[in-house]
């Protein structure tokens, strides 16, 4: 599986035809792409079950995680196909246009999944460190709207897929679908932008609001050790698996970007990057099976829904604690029985909203 980057060979008269390690790469990233789908498929499945309920009962953060799930799910529907492509040898027996189809759903869903965990840290943040003006500020309607524009935005951007000559297997012998080729200053400007905008400024916000809600539980006297211990947890462990499956991928993007500035013309060092490249981009699947553990499926209170619900067995990986709504099922608000974030200084923060 190779990137929507990158202009055909065949149209460059100065192109190369580089002869890349296909090989390489073939057994790590079907066993990557099988634990992916063992495990992505039915914890997405069972997190759209669970926050549709929260969605019900005017959840906000509920509708951004509905929203992740379905993406993430999405992304996960294109794994089959990649992996029978990798199984091959690297070569597309489905057609062009299912070739520009996988890719489009691949690369659009793994950008709609990176801005929508920034949103969903945003509304952490609102309602920890602004929880008093958060009423106004979190609202079903513009979590929709958010949504919408991400999703449309995202989707535009995405669209010249179908007109790139990469995607046209069936006039290749070869019939590879989207590798990497050799790059215009177009292409290295649209990885420039993919890195800033698709990776470095969502990291930046990720650190920004995770630091702040981490700043706040530390400096409760409402919460007991072991409660904060876990917030700081999964905090940090957004932040890791953000890393562990985004930062390969863009910074090799980045190094190809600027090596566009230094080209020698040769296949040296793109066939150099080859097999850490497909790699990272395998371990960009890893977002879509570690995001309902990590924002869903780890909350007290969708632990005991989901035993409520016969979906498992509680396998109490967690400490149980005595849990309480999140927010009102008709308001959105936190309940007056939250016990809310109390600093030191007495201000009441709504820690209730840090889980779903």
């Amino acid at each position: 599986m190779g990137s929507t980057n990158g202009t055909s060979v065949n149209s460059l008269n100065s192109s190369l035809i580089c002869n890349f390690p296909y090989e390489n790469d073939r057994l790590p990233l079907l066993i990557l792409y099988g634990i992916v789908l063992i495990v992505g498929v039915p914890t997405n499945l069972v997190t759209i079950y669970l926050t549709f309920l929260e969605v019900q009962r005017k959840n906000v953060l509920g509708i951004y995680l509905l929203s992740l799930s379905v993406c993430d799910l999405l992304y996960l529907g294109t794994l089959p196909a990649w992996a029978i492509y990798i199984h091959h040898g690297h070569r597309w027996y489905l057609g062009s246009l299912a070739c520009k189809i996988t890719c489009y759903m691949f690369f659009n869903n793994m950008y709609v999944s990176i801005f929508l965990l920034c949103c969903v840290s945003v509304d952490r943040y609102i309602a920890v460190v602004y929880s008093l003006k958060s009423r106004g500020l979190r609202q079903m309607k513009w979590a929709v709207i958010v949504i919408l524009v991400i999703v449309v935005v995202v989707a535009l951007c995405h669209m010249p897929v179908f007109t790139m000559e990469e995607g046209d297997t069936e006039s290749k012998e070869e019939k590879r679908c989207f590798e990497p080729g050799q790059y215009t200053s177009t292409v290295t400007a649209f990885n420039y932008t993919r890195f800033v905008i698709g990776f470095f400024i969502p990291l930046c916000i990720l650190l920004v609001t995770n630091r702040a809600i981490l700043s706040m539980v530390q400096a409760s006297d409402g919460l007991g050790s072991e409660q904060k211990f876990k917030i700081r947890y999964l905090l940090w462990a957004v932040i890791l698996f953000f890393l562990v499956c985004f930062a390969p991928y863009h910074i090799i993007l980045l190094l190809r970007a600027v090596s566009f500035h230094f080209s020698d013309k040769t296949c040296n060092f793109d066939t150099l990057l080859y097999s850490p490249y497909t790699i990272s981009l395998g371990l960009s699947t890893l977002n879509s099976a570690m995001n309902p553990i990590l924002y869903v499926l780890t909350s007290d209170n969708i632990r005991n829904e989901i035993c409520r619900s016969k979906f498992c067995m509680c396998s109490g990986f967690f400490s149980r604690q005595e849990t309480r709504p999140v927010l009102s099922a008709n308001t959105g608000e936190r309940s007056d029985n939250c016990p809310g974030l109390k600093t030191s200084e007495g201000s009441q923060k709504g820690v209730c909203l840090i889980k779903l």
